[in-house]
């Protein structure tokens, strides 16, 4: 986990030099640490990003008690499972990744709502779709069985077109990373669970 420190070094200084209380963390690689415009996107949930590049979901536990030590947010947003899978670890390694990770936070800030973003598709990982899909099958059954203040948050579908490949229209040329037209689409998946789950009361 050496090839973090940096960046975790970064989300340190960070929360150090906040000038406000964030009530929405997202948390995740480097899909929320590319997310440019997220602070403007939910700036009414008073959001901050802590994602770091080429985070896997073992990762955002291994570093989640530093990450957090100083934050006390009123709900977590998550992406990541991408790269675990893209390193050759199984579904079901993920899974266990993820629920760490639950135990964790919820250990940490009790039953806040968290909300977890499905892997998404993409062109260059397409090789491993199989095991995109059934990662997200795993956790999604979870989130259902577990029936706490946990949401599955599906970006995959809408991601993909009518033969399940994935739409080249919201990625970026590389075929992985989400571009700005992504971005767009993620901010009205998750707005629309904000509202749902009644998160529309941490506005300021």
């Amino acid at each position: 986990m050496v090839w973090y420190e940096e960046d975790i070094q970064k989300l340190e200084t960070i929360v150090a030099e906040l000038s406000y209380e964030p009530d929405l963390v997202f948390y995740g690689s480097s899909s929320i640490r590319l997310w440019e415009d997220l602070d403007e996107d939910f700036k009414e949930y008073v959001p901050l990003n802590m994602g770091f590049g080429g985070s896997t979901l073992a990762a955002c536990c291994w570093f989640f008690e530093r990450v957090f030590a100083n934050l006390r947010p009123r709900s977590l947003i998550i992406y990541a499972g991408d790269n675990d899978l893209g390193d050759g670890r199984t579904p079901e390694e993920v899974f266990l990744s993820f629920s760490e990770l639950v135990y964790l936070v919820q250990q940490k800030f009790g039953d806040i709502p968290l909300g977890f973003i499905s892997v998404k598709p993409s062109i260059s990982r397409w090789v491993i779709v199989d095991k995109i899909r059934k990662t997200n099958r795993l956790i999604e059954a979870e989130i259902k069985r577990l029936d706490t203040n946990i949401t599955y948050i599906d970006i995959y579908n809408s991601m993909t077109d009518h033969t399940g490949y994935p739409k080249r229209e919201f990625l970026e040329p590389d075929g992985l990373h989400i571009n700005e037209k992504g971005y767009q689409l993620w901010k009205r998946i998750i707005l629309d669970y904000l509202v749902k789950n009644d998160l529309k009361l941490f506005k300021k």
